[in-house]
């Protein structure tokens, strides 16, 4: 099934209004029991543009989404496209002061968010926001409190019913050079970076993912709990809308709440990052439910041990595939397929998608044989137009053959599959989530009591790294590691929080005095102790 021979010149509202008018009752969007067709999504998608026309959304504006998997999220990234306005997806689980980043480097003109995510009041946050960003014009919120707003504010489902029957201004999508969306991802300074990229690098990216495991207008997709990184957004969210196949929403990674979903709504397709997977195994095994309905599985954002790959073949589902998925990207760079030899499939992330190239390079940039370890860098046509805003980055991630630097070291076998071994970027993946450690290590340095910290990130067979908080302490301090893991959560979003604490007499550096984090990482599992203090 190959989808992108049909998207020459295609750009996203142009392909949902395509699937609507084609199938409009065919079911799009599955969540909490409320289903919205192909139709509905554009109707509603239809009334919201001609809202945020009017609040002054335009081309090249951008529209950001503070919002879980909900299927106001849905509706707002097609109403925004058909402005020729950029989506710009915040999880909604970062910490103020890095939304409030987000927001302003930006520029978002409108803000969808969710009133309150937990303990969180997103009212309460934006009212201070809105004052301190001038950008920030309007704001459209989605929740069950019947509450009095201005003239800045709206309800979600008011600003629909403002928007029905309403023309907006129509315009062209150049799908090559207009930016679909922005999305934040970690650098190599620790440092977010906005990565922009464009209609056509979204959705040839996402339909030759689904062509990849045969997705079609059968398929009932499960396990997106976060649209607001690149894999739920672009083959989830886009490639089920080009396969004409259903999403099936969850608003938290949550083990017992997919597989229920998988049984309950007869998921064929579950894509995932590796704790989940893992997770489920132990759920399935406590309480088995019929999963019989899934035909494939996409671990993507990490990678399984061989025995946690062995665990879900046995438990989940029997036919499990691995992606290697970059935002700057636009998402999947490789990935295995079910026809592969089961060694490659347990033990790779697959030969590279249609259209893409893999390189290996040295040190000093120069190709190496097969078999070599080194530099992953990507070409294709889901790269990146660059870093918002950041030229010098750009220039940094991109060379002049069109290649992409991942900062992921690897190797291609003699059949061209890709072998991960390891990230130059020090970055750690919890819970699929990308942590800084940078942000970490700043605020444990700001304690009176530590002289110096190093943040790592350790395997862990939930959370698929855990994060150590490794600390040089001033001299005759005294501390606890609670007393430590409270001073982060007062400046850190609870999934930065660090998950163990230790101490040190001194840290394994290199010759300049950088921190050697693999050994300090093989220290940590060497001690195999629980928590201590000072």
């Amino acid at each position: 099934m190959a989808l992108f021979e049909r998207l020459e010149g295609l750009s996203v509202p142009a392909a949902l209004m395509n699937r609507a008018t084609r199938d409009p009752e065919r079911p799009y969007v599955v969540s909490a029991g409320q289903t919205l067709s192909y139709g509905q999504v554009d109707m509603r998608a239809e009334a919201l543009a001609a809202t945020l026309a009017s609040f002054g959304v335009g081309a090249r504006d951008r529209v950001a989404l503070v919002l879980p998997a909900v299927p106001e999220f849905v509706v707002s990234v097609f109403a925004a496209a058909k402005l020729g306005a950029t989506v710009v997806p915040v999880n909604p689980l970062i910490s103020p002061a890095e939304l409030q980043f987000a927001l302003r480097q930006s520029q978002a003109r409108v803000a969808v968010t969710a009133e309150s995510l937990g303990a969180r009041d997103f009212l309460a946050l934006f009212e201070d926001l809105l004052g301190q960003l001038p950008e920030l014009h309007h704001l459209v919120t989605v929740g069950k409190d019947d509450l009095w707003y201005d003239d800045r504010i709206f309800q979600f489902e008011d600003a629909l019913s403002k928007g029905e029957g309403r023309d907006y201004p129509a315009l062209e999508v150049d799908p090559d050079a207009d930016t679909f969306a922005v999305l934040f991802t970690a650098g190599t300074t620790g440092k977010p970076k906005g990565v922009e990229l464009t209609h056509r690098s979204m959705l040839e990216t996402s339909a030759r993912t689904a062509s990849a495991i045969g997705l079609g207008p059968d398929d009932r997709v499960v396990g997106l709990a976060g649209l607001f990184h690149v894999f739920g957004l672009g083959p989830g969210l886009l490639g089920t809308l080009l396969a004409g196949a259903s999403i099936i929403l969850q608003e938290e990674y949550d083990a017992a709440t997919t597989l229920d979903l998988i049984e309950a709504e007869r998921a064929t397709v579950h894509y995932g990052v590796p704790p989940l997977f893992h997770a489920e195994v132990r759920e399935q095994r406590e309480r088995a439910r019929d999963l019989s309905s899934l035909r494939i599985g996409v671990v993507a954002g990490g990678a399984l041990t061989d025995e946690q790959w062995l665990g879900v073949r046995d438990h989940v589902c029997p036919n499990l595939q691995a992606a290697y998925s970059i935002t700057e990207a636009a998402s999947t760079v490789s990935m295995t397929r079910p026809e592969d030899a089961e060694d490659k499939q347990r033990f790779t992330v697959g030969r590279p998608l249609p259209g893409t190239a893999i390189r290996i390079l040295d040190p000093d940039g120069q190709e190496l044989p097969v078999e070599s370890v080194g530099e992953v860098v990507v070409q294709g046509s889901g790269l990146m137009l660059g870093y918002l805003r950041q030229p010098r980055e750009t220039a940094a991630a991109l060379d002049g053959a069109g290649f992409l630097r991942t900062g992921d070291l690897g190797l291609l076998d003699d059949d061209g599959f890709l072998h991960l071994v390891g990230r130059r970027r020090e970055v750690i993946i919890r819970r699929g989530l990308t942590v800084y450690p940078r942000d970490i290590e700043r605020r444990l340095e700001a304690h009176p009591a530590v002289d110096r910290a190093a943040a790592i990130g350790i395997p862990d067979d939930f959370l698929g790294e855990a994060i150590c908080a490794c600390l040089l302490l001033e001299e005759g301090a005294l501390v606890t590691p609670e007393e430590i893991r409270d001073w982060c959560r007062i400046a850190l979003a609870d999934f930065k929080v660090p998950d163990q604490v230790r101490t040190f007499e001194d840290f394994p550096t290199t010759g300049s005095g950088k921190i050697r984090r693999a050994e300090l990482a093989r220290r940590v599992l060497a001690a195999k102790t629980v928590d201590s203090g000072a």
